[in-house]
């Protein structure tokens, strides 16, 4: 009998333009090769509409509108999960008793339902949700955001609880891993990767002329990266230097205008992001939050030539080996002058394939459907 299952989105997962959408729609993507049937059930909201490409992997779609009333803050439930609450969900997911996969903490409202309680339920989890709330309140500098994000951390740090209801969790990194391990004993908990657009290596050999940072440029995480790259490392160089994302804030456009060697590339579509990421030199990442994986670093690995990142941006993997590390501004100018001139040849792109066998998406989907219980 062909296999089923339930995923419910925190959001529509295509276009697969940021990291949490890129996760789930690869994961779908990959299931549906496999043979698994998909009935697929995400929260509408944003520019984000129905998507005729997930109808063709899913057997079904539902869509449901997130409900981002004001009077939705004022609960002890987060925000994030209490603006995705829906009677019409819950009725969908009981037409039938196939498993559940709850894409991160945000979709997790059900996870507790007794009337759910003997169904296979995996929880999908992307960040340590508090940890991840509680740096961007670190990074915001709107005092209201601020505010927001350190009140919706303590939040989901006691709604985390229901997450001990669910049959397995999937962690997306090794030291994440190892905190559910630890806190949630009683359920078994998988190291689960998160999933990529990427079926094998592909990179191109030779030289660029530009150095590369992307990523959703709306998120205060990403664009104060930028501006501590641009300010610190970036201003330094000589080189052409490309900065490409979603959605940037003014105060960053503002600060790129002031240089010459520092081009914005604004909501770039899939096929242009791809090929600034194939044709690119160097790879410059930054993080200041040691939380969950970062799908960019994924992303220029497996089709990326150089990479420069710091430790941060590599916690919970075993990625190292195939990243330049730097963790000072002085480090970052100096690698960066030295990888412009080096070319890549058959032999780097050899090693680097070797070092992503783990992340390989064919490892991850077997995983999970051994996970999908009759």
């Amino acid at each position: 009998m062909q296999k089923t299952i339930h995923i419910i989105s925190f959001d529509i997962p295509f276009p697969a333009n940021y990291g949490g959408a890129i996760d789930v729609f690869h994961k779908i993507r990959c299931l549906h090769n496999s043979g698994i049937k998909v009935i697929l059930h995400c929260f509408e909201y944003g520019e984000r509409k129905p998507s005729q490409e997930l109808e063709k992997l899913c057997s079904k779609v539902y869509y449901y509108k997130r409900q981002t009333s004001l009077i939705n803050h004022f609960s002890v439930i987060p925000y994030n999960v209490k603006s995705r609450i829906s009677n019409e969900l819950k009725h969908n997911l009981l037409k039938d008793n196939y498993p559940i996969l709850f894409e991160v903490l945000h979709s997790c409202y059900l996870l507790n339902d007794f009337d759910l309680k003997q169904r296979v339920k995996l929880f999908r989890h992307s960040n340590i949700e508090h940890d991840y709330f509680f740096e961007l309140a670190k990074s915001e500098k709107s005092f209201l955001k601020k505010i927001y994000f350190n009140i919706e951390a303590l939040k989901l740090k006691w709604f985390e609880k229901n997450i001990a209801n669910s049959s397995a969790i999937l962690s997306v990194s090794k030291t994440d891993l190892n905190y559910f391990k630890n806190k949630y004993k009683e359920t078994p908990s998988y190291y689960l990767p998160s999933f990529h657009q990427y079926d094998s290596v592909s990179i191109a050999k030779g030289v660029g002329d530009y150095i590369l940072y992307h990523g959703n440029l709306a998120i205060s995480e990403n664009y104060n990266a930028a501006i501590w790259l641009i300010e610190n490392v970036f201003c330094k160089l000589e080189y052409k230097v490309i900065i490409a994302g979603l959605n940037p804030p003014l105060l960053l456009i503002n600060l790129i205008s002031k240089y010459n060697n520092i081009i914005l590339k604004q909501n770039c579509s899939t096929s242009e992001m791809n090929d600034l990421i194939t044709n690119a030199q160097i790879h410059c990442l930054y993080t200041s939050q040691e939380t969950g994986l970062k799908l960019k670093l994924l992303n220029v690995l497996y089709s990326g030539r150089h990479v420069v990142a710091n430790q941060k941006m590599l916690a919970g993997t075993d990625l190292a080996e195939a990243c330049t590390i730097c963790n000072t501004s002085l480090e970052y100018i100096n690698i960066l002058n030295v990888l412009m001139g080096k070319s890549v040849d058959e032999l780097f792109i050899l090693q680097r394939n070797n070092i992503m066998v783990e992340m390989s998406n064919e490892k991850k989907t077997e995983l999970l459907i051994s996970l999908l219980k009759d």
